[in-house]
Protein backbone atom coordinates (compact mmCIF):
# COMPACT_ATOMS: atom_id res chain seq x y z
CA UNK A 1 0.00 0.00 0.00
CA UNK A 2 1.62 3.80 -0.72
CA UNK A 3 2.03 6.01 1.46
CA UNK A 4 -1.01 8.82 1.85
CA UNK A 5 0.20 11.93 0.81
CA UNK A 6 -0.59 15.44 2.63
CA UNK A 7 -0.02 18.70 1.73
CA UNK A 8 0.41 20.95 4.68
CA UNK A 9 0.35 25.00 3.34
CA UNK A 10 1.45 27.74 6.22
CA UNK A 11 3.39 30.52 6.04
CA UNK A 12 5.27 29.87 9.25
CA UNK A 13 8.08 28.05 9.25
CA UNK A 14 8.09 26.50 12.58
CA UNK A 15 4.44 25.77 12.44
CA UNK A 16 5.48 24.00 9.24
CA UNK A 17 8.52 22.07 9.49
CA UNK A 18 6.83 21.05 13.26
CA UNK A 19 3.41 19.39 11.39
CA UNK A 20 5.65 18.00 8.38
CA UNK A 21 8.03 16.60 11.43
CA UNK A 22 4.57 15.02 12.83
CA UNK A 23 3.13 13.31 10.02
CA UNK A 24 6.47 11.53 8.52
CA UNK A 25 7.42 10.24 11.78
CA UNK A 26 3.75 8.55 11.64
CA UNK A 27 4.61 7.08 7.83
CA UNK A 28 2.61 10.16 5.80
CA UNK A 29 4.27 11.36 2.59
CA UNK A 30 4.48 15.40 3.26
CA UNK A 31 4.66 18.18 0.51
CA UNK A 32 4.86 21.71 2.09
CA UNK A 33 3.84 25.15 0.95
CA UNK A 34 4.31 28.63 2.35
CA UNK A 35 1.95 30.61 0.24
CA UNK A 36 -1.33 29.73 -1.19
CA UNK A 37 -0.33 29.92 -5.08
CA UNK A 38 2.21 27.37 -4.50
CA UNK A 39 0.00 25.49 -2.70
CA UNK A 40 -2.41 25.35 -4.90
CA UNK A 41 0.35 24.17 -7.78
CA UNK A 42 1.40 21.17 -5.62
CA UNK A 43 -1.93 20.49 -4.95
CA UNK A 44 -2.73 20.48 -8.71
CA UNK A 45 0.25 18.65 -9.05
CA UNK A 46 0.46 16.08 -6.42
CA UNK A 47 -3.33 15.88 -6.00
CA UNK A 48 -3.04 14.96 -2.26
CA UNK A 49 -5.28 12.49 -0.01
CA UNK A 50 -5.78 15.59 2.47
CA UNK A 51 -4.68 19.20 2.45
CA UNK A 52 -3.93 21.06 5.93
CA UNK A 53 -4.50 24.65 4.68
CA UNK A 54 -3.61 27.74 6.83
CA UNK A 55 -6.26 30.90 6.20
CA UNK A 56 -3.97 34.06 6.67
CA UNK A 57 -1.57 33.22 3.43
CA UNK A 58 0.66 35.69 0.91
CA UNK A 59 -0.17 35.93 -2.32
CA UNK A 60 -3.89 33.73 -2.53
CA UNK A 61 -5.28 33.40 1.31
CA UNK A 62 -6.58 29.38 2.26
CA UNK A 63 -10.24 30.35 1.83
CA UNK A 64 -9.50 31.03 -1.93
CA UNK A 65 -7.66 27.96 -2.20
CA UNK A 66 -10.10 26.14 -0.71
CA UNK A 67 -12.54 27.48 -2.73
CA UNK A 68 -10.77 26.88 -6.21
CA UNK A 69 -10.07 23.19 -5.40
CA UNK A 70 -13.28 22.44 -3.78
CA UNK A 71 -15.26 24.00 -7.40
CA UNK A 72 -13.12 22.18 -9.45
CA UNK A 73 -14.01 18.53 -10.05
CA UNK A 74 -10.58 17.28 -10.22
CA UNK A 75 -9.86 18.24 -6.90
CA UNK A 76 -12.85 18.40 -5.02
CA UNK A 77 -12.95 15.01 -2.92
CA UNK A 78 -9.63 15.82 -1.85
CA UNK A 79 -10.64 16.94 2.03
CA UNK A 80 -9.31 20.10 3.33
CA UNK A 81 -8.50 20.85 7.07
CA UNK A 82 -8.80 24.74 7.35
CA UNK A 83 -6.07 25.21 10.15
CA UNK A 84 -5.96 28.90 11.96
CA UNK A 85 -5.37 31.20 14.50
CA UNK A 86 -8.84 32.58 13.48
CA UNK A 87 -11.33 32.32 15.53
CA UNK A 88 -14.57 34.47 15.04
CA UNK A 89 -17.54 32.45 14.06
CA UNK A 90 -17.83 34.22 10.91
CA UNK A 91 -14.40 32.81 10.21
CA UNK A 92 -15.19 29.31 10.42
CA UNK A 93 -18.72 29.58 8.94
CA UNK A 94 -17.09 31.23 5.66
CA UNK A 95 -14.43 28.32 5.78
CA UNK A 96 -16.83 25.90 5.85
CA UNK A 97 -18.57 27.61 3.23
CA UNK A 98 -16.06 27.64 0.80
CA UNK A 99 -15.60 23.38 0.70
CA UNK A 100 -13.16 22.71 4.51
CA UNK A 101 -14.51 19.63 5.72
CA UNK A 102 -13.09 20.47 9.13
CA UNK A 103 -12.08 23.91 11.25
CA UNK A 104 -8.99 23.70 13.39
CA UNK A 105 -7.71 26.18 15.37
CA UNK A 106 -4.13 27.16 16.29
CA UNK A 107 -2.50 27.00 18.85
CA UNK A 108 -3.31 23.03 18.26
CA UNK A 109 -3.23 19.71 19.88
CA UNK A 110 -1.00 17.50 17.89
CA UNK A 111 -3.46 14.51 19.22
CA UNK A 112 -6.40 15.96 17.85
CA UNK A 113 -5.11 16.98 14.60
CA UNK A 114 -3.54 13.57 13.84
CA UNK A 115 -7.60 12.07 14.60
CA UNK A 116 -8.84 14.43 12.23
CA UNK A 117 -6.74 13.73 9.25
CA UNK A 118 -7.33 9.59 10.03
CA UNK A 119 -11.05 10.40 10.41
CA UNK A 120 -10.99 12.29 7.38
CA UNK A 121 -8.69 9.60 5.11
CA UNK A 122 -10.57 6.58 6.43
CA UNK A 123 -13.86 8.64 4.78
CA UNK A 124 -12.49 9.81 1.87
Amino acid sequence: MSKKKILVVDDEQDMLYAIKLQLEARGFDVFTACDGQEGLNIARQEAPDLIILDVMLPKVDGYKVCRMLKFDRKYNTIPVIMFTARVQEGDQQLGYEVGADVYMTKPFDPGKLLDKINELLRRK
